[in-house]
């Protein structure tokens, strides 16, 4: 019959809407019980806040130069006849460097001293006839006049005559040589470059507000990218009195000495003054350092308590770990570590990895950071400062 057929098709519709609605309830209250369960502890890699000795640094960035640096040069033109030095070899002061063809100045020098010997003599003879009034006052004053003349013309040839040769001004290294000889020089030729890098200065500056924590006598770290590793010692050895005007910075100098050569004039240096005053701070890892718009916090290890206000304690009766959401404000960072100034006591443990995983009040469990480096001895430093 048609009315028994419908019948049982709804039947069958109703059977199959209720399963369904069955299996949607059982799904929800799965989900609600998942939501409801208690999370799994996070693994997380904590390290403990402790207290050091923090030497304040101002980081800068400066230039070598040498102590005594110059670019040889000849003053007057002429054609090389001497050469008495080598590229990068080592020369006194006072030492012949390069000489010129100087014939004509050597005669000409010669010519001076002759007549300088005969005015001498002429001088020395009207000393003798002035006193016996055999000549006049006027005649021995001409007699003095030549004389001086002709010591002048002296000193005059043979400083043209010096001026054909050059000398080391200062003890040095030499650099490479641009000239041959025979070759015809012209005025202001640079011969070759004269440092000594015995010694070195550095120069840098600082802003304007820093430069009334800056004395002559500070030491200063110096690391160069062309020796990684090798950290110098200097002293601020001078301080400029103005202050620039378009970047509002100040010249600052230190001197360092510089035996072995390692470091060379021109190299790009790191600074590091040594503020006065260091103090005791309670110091962390950066790494556990966490940011939001409200500032820098960073999570604090702690038990958790119950209703009754003590440590609760998990199924092994060890207490139940939570990561604490804290607030803290920083100092200066360096080497991976950074000063808290504010939020933070000695011996209290931090999170230093996992922290993108935690919120407020997450359970945690201590695991091993793999990340974290392993401790190394500190740099070796050469305490070579003036």
């Amino acid at each position: 019959m048609p009315g028994r057929r419908m019948i049982t098709m709804l039947s069958i519709v109703l059977l199959a809407v209720l399963m369904l609605a069955s299996y949607k309830a059982f799904w929800v209250y799965q989900q609600l019980q998942l939501l409801h369960a208690p999370k799994p502890p996070v693994s997380v890699a904590v390290a403990n806040a402790v207290e050091k000795t923090w030497q304040r640094q101002l980081p800068a960035a400066g230039t070598l130069k040498a102590l005594q640096g110059i670019n040889l040069s000849i003053e007057v033109p002429g054609i090389v006849t001497q050469l008495h030095f080598d590229s990068g070899q080592a020369v006194k002061a006072g030492q012949t460097l390069l000489q010129l063809e100087h014939q004509t100045e050597q005669a000409e020098l010669d010519v001076a001293l002759a007549d300088r010997s005969l005015a001498r003599q002429n001088f020395q003879r009207g000393q003798k006839l002035v006193r016996i009034k055999a000549i006049s006052q006027g005649e021995f004053d001409r007699l003095s006049a030549e004389l001086n003349r002709n010591n002048a013309l002296v000193a005059q040839r043979r400083s043209a005559l010096t001026k054909k040769s050059i000398v080391a001004p200062f003890d040095g290294t030499i650099g490479i040589r641009q000239i041959d000889i025979g070759d015809n020089l012209q005025s202001a030729t640079v011969i070759a470059s004269l440092q000594d890098t015995q010694s070195l200065y550095v120069d840098f500056h600082v802003p304007e507000q820093a430069v009334q924590l800056i004395e002559v006598g500070q030491a200063v770290q110096i690391e160069v990218s062309a020796r990684p590793g090798l950290v110098s010692l200097a002293s601020v050895s001078a301080i400029n009195p103005i202050v620039d005007d378009n970047t509002r910075n100040v010249l600052v100098r230190a001197t360092l000495s510089n035996p072995s050569n390692d470091l060379l004039p021109g190299m790009f240096a790191h600074l590091q003054v040594l503020l006065a005053n260091p103090a005791v701070h309670v110091v962390i890892q950066e790494s556990a350092i966490a940011y939001s718009p409200y500032g820098q916090y960073v999570y604090v290890v702690t038990p958790r308590k119950n209703s009754e206000g003590r440590d609760e304690l998990d199924g092994e009766g060890k207490p139940v770990l939570i990561a604490e959401q804290r607030l803290v404000e920083t100092g200066e960072r360096r080497a991976g570590e950074i000063v808290i100034a504010k939020g933070l006591n000695k011996g209290e443990q931090i999170v230093t990895a996992g922290q993108i995983k935690l919120q407020n009040g997450t359970p945690i469990r201590i695991g091993i950071d793999k990340n974290q480096p392993a401790e190394r001895p500190l740099t070796t430093q050469r305490e070579n400062a003036e």
